[in-house]
């Protein structure tokens, strides 16, 4: 959905701070999120994230800052007095109860009228797309109808956030490649703001508006999935989210660096610090921005390296090889899928060529 400067804040954060044993966990964190969108907050295991939505939550109290849900402060507010949610990866449905009974325990919780009640689980049921099994209990239900159930479970409650703690990690991969579009779809339905905690930068690319990319308890960056892919701000970005070919490199020119071979690439600065003359700097180029040419074709791209075949990785639409470039450069690189691609074997010998907006440098010394 299109979000300007007018729409409203469901959460905010200000300088939230967190440390255990004198080591920050979550390190001086700021970010707002508009109403209705679907915020990631992707990183690597250890980075803070778990610490972060703990705090949203209001299992852990930060050392210093603020979260404001809806523009109030949440300092000394309990969990259960937050107008959030949180679904967790292993669901914690009630095996004992019905599907209907899960969905309605917390509106009887809160003391709501039973005709209400009634009608707020059948609206729930009916808008996550499972009308039919209010009298089910959960063993009966599919992984992703038990996903949807948990979902439905925190939306009754009609929260202005839903947290949700890699709730996609206990599926296996055919369910799960299903779930990042139904859980879109759930988010878009609903109007209600997720936040979505993932080391998993496929489900962030695939549902998110904005993701913030954590590292070491800061976020490098937060943009939208496709600048994060085609602006990375930091090497760290670059080399997290998608996969890259990552080559040390000194500056030759403005534009141009130089691989430890000797070989001369084209190339665009990347980052926020400088980079002069002679510095090293690290070269990142994507698998699938490289284009590889069979014997007899000509390369007519920017970047032209001489290669061979080291090894054939077969995954369907995702093949790759992996090639050795003048002097013992690797790279890897995603093979189109025509027939002539197919019939590639290790030794085989091609070029390999990009443009230099496909190749990126930062300074080596960059966070």
């Amino acid at each position: 959905m299109p979000f300007t400067p007018d729409t409203p804040l469901d959460l905010e954060c200000h300088q939230l701070y967190k440390a255990f044993a004198g080591q920050a966990a979550v390190d001086n964190i700021s970010l707002s999120i508009p109403a209705g969108s679907f915020f990631s907050i992707l990183g690597p295991s250890g980075c803070g994230k778990t610490t972060l939505l703990r705090m949203l939550a209001g299992f852990v109290e930060p050392d210093h800052g603020d979260i404001r849900i809806k523009g109030q402060s949440m300092r000394g507010v309990p969990p259960n007095k937050r107008s959030l949610n949180m679904v967790f990866q292993h669901l914690a449905l009630f095996p004992m109860m019905s599907v209907a009974d899960n969905i309605a325990y917390g509106l009887k919780r809160r003391g709501v009228a039973r005709k209400d009640i009634a009608r707020r689980v059948n609206d729930v049921l009916e808008r996550v797309g499972l009308p039919d099994v209010g009298q089910r209990k959960p063993d009966q239900l599919s992984g992703g109808q038990k996903q949807r159930i948990a979902i439905a479970r925190c939306l009754v409650l009609e929260p202005a956030v839903l947290l949700l703690d890699e709730p996609l990690g206990a599926l296996d991969l055919k369910l799960r490649e299903q779930m990042k579009l139904e859980l879109k779809q759930l988010q878009q339905t609903f109007g209600t703001t997720f936040v979505y905690i993932t080391h998993d930068q496929s489900e962030a690319l695939v549902m998110s508006d904005q993701v913030a990319v954590m590292n070491k308890g800061r976020f490098e960056q937060v943009a939208s999935p496709q600048t994060l892919y085609y602006e990375p701000a930091t090497p760290f970005v670059a080399g997290f989210v998608g996969d890259s070919n990552r080559l040390q490199a000194r500056v030759a020119a403005p534009g141009r660096v130089t691989l430890a071979s000797g070989q001369a690439i084209q190339a665009t600065a990347a980052g926020a610090l400088p980079i002069s003359v002679g510095d090293a700097v690290s070269l990142f180029v994507r698998p699938e921005g490289i284009s590889p040419f069979l014997p007899g074709e000509t390369c007519r791209m920017d970047n032209c390296l001489n290669a061979q075949i080291n090894t054939l990785l077969f995954d369907g639409a995702n093949s790759r090889i992996s090639a050795t470039v003048e002097q013992g450069v690797g790279l890897t690189v995603r093979l189109p899928q025509t027939p002539e691609f197919a019939r590639l074997k290790p030794g085989d010998r091609l070029q390999l060529g990009w443009m230099s907006s496909q190749a990126q440098y930062f300074a080596a010394d960059a966070p």
